[in-house]
């Protein structure tokens, strides 16, 4: 692969990647208003379970932001790998959640923490070829 096609890739990759982490951030951050969210969130949650899928977003919302803070301090963004698995895991722990508490969940959550969850592991690649490149 040439210098500027795999320039082109890694900007374009870095762009997406930043663009998902404000997603994420956003799209978490707004689960607090039932006006503004991204997510339906059920009506049948009462009680204990009434607020739980908002804290869940909430600290995931934190946990990102710190994510991102300790990356760019430590310069190393190959981190987001695993954090993108993790992400595209949150499908399958919705859905988890969901059937454990025998309530819907909005099906905007499983493309929201696929894209997301890629936009990380495929950055999160990128980076981790460009330092085995830089090292050889």
């Amino acid at each position: 692969m040439n210098g500027i096609s795999f320039k082109s890739i890694k900007l374009l990759l870095e762009v997406n990647f930043y663009i998902s982490a404000l997603v994420l951030i956003a799209g978490c951050l707004l689960s607090v208003s039932d006006r503004y969210s991204l997510f339906e969130f059920n009506e049948d949650l009462y009680g204990a379970l009434d607020n739980n899928l908002r804290m869940i977003m909430i600290y995931l919302a934190m946990t990102e932001t710190m994510i991102l803070i300790y990356s760019y301090f430590r310069h190393n963004f190959q981190v987001m790998i695993p954090v993108g698995f993790f992400l595209v895991m949150m499908i399958a722990s919705m859905k988890f959640y969901g059937e454990i508490n025998a309530v819907a969940v909005d099906e905007n959550f499983s493309p929201f923490f696929l894209y997301t969850g890629l936009s990380h592991i495929l950055y999160g690649f990128m980076v981790r070829i460009e330092r085995n490149k830089s090292i050889i």
